[in-house]
C-alpha cells in the first residue's frame, strides 16, 4: 500500500496522478520551453516528487484592484497622501503650513533639473511668490489637496517594482490590469491555489483580499474551470501541457466569472442565428421531455385510482 502511496503524486483535494504520468508530461513540458526561463527543475524529498519554478498567470480581472501606496518599512511613516485621507482638514492645514515654511528656504535645491532652468531668471521674485503661496496653501488646503510641486518638495525616486508599467504611487494606485497582460511567479508543485494566490498579490504589493479572486484554467474552445482552493496549480499546468495557445491560467474575480464546461463550450463559438437556432431546438425538447413526463405521471394517477375503485368495490361486495 505504501509503494503505491508512494507512487502517486497529488494535485489537488482527493485528486492524485501517477509520478510516471507526470514526469512524462514534465519532459515535454522542458522540451517546449528548452532554453527559457519557464522550463522547471524536480526534486524528491522523502519520496516526495517537487517540481518548482516559474508559472504564468494571465490576467483577467474586470473590477479595479488597490495597490499599496507604500513599501512595508514606509508603513509607519506617515505619507502627504496618508495625512491628506486619515487627518481632518484643521491638522492638515497647519501641517502644511509648517510644511511651506520648513522647505521655503530651501526651495532651490528641491526643485528638479528642469525647473532649475526655467526659473534661473526669476530669482528676485521668489520672495514675493512664496508669500503669496503661503496666502494660497491657507485659503486653498481645505478645497484641494496641494502637490508636492507645488509645495517645494523633491519627490524621491525608489527602485520600486513596475506592475505592467504602473508604479505604486497616488496616480495609480487603483485601476484595472490589462486583460491577457501576463506575469509569473515562482512556486512549486507543493504549493496550493491559495498559497499562490496570496504570493502573486503580495509581489506586486496588492491590498485586496485573496479571496477575491481564484485561478481559471481557459481554453481557447471556451471551457473554463476553476481552481480549487486546495488544488496544486503548478502540477495542474503541466498536465494540461505547455502550449499557452491552447490554454492558459487566469487571475479572475471569482464572483464575476463562472465555469464553462465542455459541452457548453462547444457552442459558444457560433454565430448569434446559429444559438438562437440551437436554443430553439432545446426548448422543443424540453416541452417533448416535459410533455412525456407528465404522461407518464398521469398513466401512473389513472391506473392507482383504477385499482382503488377495484378495492372499494370489493369491500362493499363483502
Amino acid at each position: 500500500m505504501d509503494s503505491e502511496d508512494s507512487d502517486k503524486v497529488q494535485i489537488g483535494e482527493n485528486k492524485c496522478v501517477s509520478k510516471s504520468i507526470l514526469l512524462s508530461q514534465l519532459n515535454t513540458y522542458n522540451l517546449y520551453y528548452k532554453g527559457e526561463a519557464l522550463q522547471l527543475r524536480h526534486r524528491e524529498e522523502e519520496g516526495e516528487l517537487i517540481i518548482e519554478g516559474l508559472l504564468n498567470v494571465f490576467w483577467g480581472v474586470r473590477q479595479p484592484i488597490r495597490l499599496q501606496m507604500q513599501d512595508e518599512k514606509e508603513a509607519g511613516r506617515p505619507s502627504l497622501t496618508s495625512l491628506s485621507t486619515e487627518t481632518d482638514t484643521n491638522t492638515l492645514k497647519s501641517d502644511i503650513y509648517i510644511c511651506l515654511i520648513e522647505v521655503a528656504t530651501a526651495d532651490d535645491q528641491s526643485k528638479d533639473f528642469s525647473e532649475e532652468k526655467e526659473e534661473a531668471g526669476e530669482e528676485e521674485q521668489q520672495e514675493s511668490t512664496r508669500s503669496d503661496r503661503l496666502a494660497r496653501t491657507k485659503t486653498d488646503v481645505g478645497g484641494r489637496r496641494i502637490s508636492g510641486r507645488r509645495l517645494g518638495i523633491r519627490r524621491v525616486k525608489r527602485n520600486r517594482c513596475s506592475f505592467n508599467g504602473h508604479f505604486y504611487n497616488h496616480k495609480t494606485a487603483v485601476f484595472t490590469p490589462k486583460f491577457g497582460s501576463v506575469t509569473n511567479v515562482r512556486v512549486n508543485s507543493c504549493m496550493t491555489t491559495a498559497q499562490v494566490l496570496r504570493l502573486l498579490l503580495n509581489k506586486f504589493k496588492i491590498e485586496n483580499s485573496p479571496d477575491e479572486f481564484s485561478l481559471y484554467i481557459v481554453h481557447t474552445s471556451g471551457e473554463r474551470h476553476q481552481l480549487k482552493p486546495n488544488d496544486h496549480p503548478l502540477a495542474l499546468r503541466v498536465l494540461q501541457g505547455p502550449c499557452e495557445q491552447v490554454s492558459k491560467m487566469f487571475l479572475m474575480e471569482t464572483d464575476q466569472v463562472e465555469e464553462v464546461t465542455h459541452d457548453v463550450a462547444q457552442y459558444i463559438k457560433f454565430e448569434l442565428p446559429v444559438l438562437q437556432s440551437f436554443i430553439a431546438k432545446l426548448q422543443e425538447e424540453e416541452e417533448r421531455e416535459m410533455q412525456k413526463l407528465k404522461k407518464r405521471y398521469a398513466d401512473m394517477r389513472r391506473i392507482i385510482k383504477k385499482c382503488m375503485r377495484s378495492l372499494a368495490d370489493s369491500t362493499n361486495v363483502t
